[in-house]
């Protein structure tokens, strides 16, 4: 395995459990390993799961000059990393995790998995 890659990977492992294993825009849990457990655990299909996957999201976009270490380094769901990047012009990180965070509010973010997931959540931290 290239050196590089190797060092993303544990920037991004840092970053998770540094966030508590939850995603830097949306704040819904995600998971690193096997995709399965996560999906039994919130009630979801394979697929809807799947947008909740930890990916290493660069602060600064590595063609801006941006590193692979921990300080430019945050976990983010697939789901949220991806839609930040479709855009003709990727948002700035505070920005766009505004913008997330106000459409989380109103339920309009992971639409259907959201209610799920914060029920869930708020049970579990209930119980600790």
């Amino acid at each position: 395995m290239p050196t590089q890659l190797r060092k993303l990977i544990k920037s991004r492992s840092t970053a998770f459990n540094r966030q508590g294993g939850r995603c830097f825009y949306c704040n819904y849990p995600m998971w690193r390993g096997a995709l399965e457990p996560f999906a039994q655990l919130h009630g979801m299909t394979l697929g809807q799961a799947r947008q909740f996957q930890c990916t290493a999201e660069h602060l600064l976009a590595r063609q801006d000059g941006g590193k692979d270490g921990s300080d430019n380094i945050v976990a983010a769901c697939r789901a949220c990393n991806q839609r930040r990047h479709k855009r003709k012009k990727a948002p700035e990180p505070d920005a766009y995790k505004a913008l997330v965070q106000k459409r989380v509010a109103c339920g309009k973010w992971h639409p259907g998995r959201a209610k799920i997931i914060a029920t869930q959540v708020t049970l579990m931290e209930t119980l600790n």
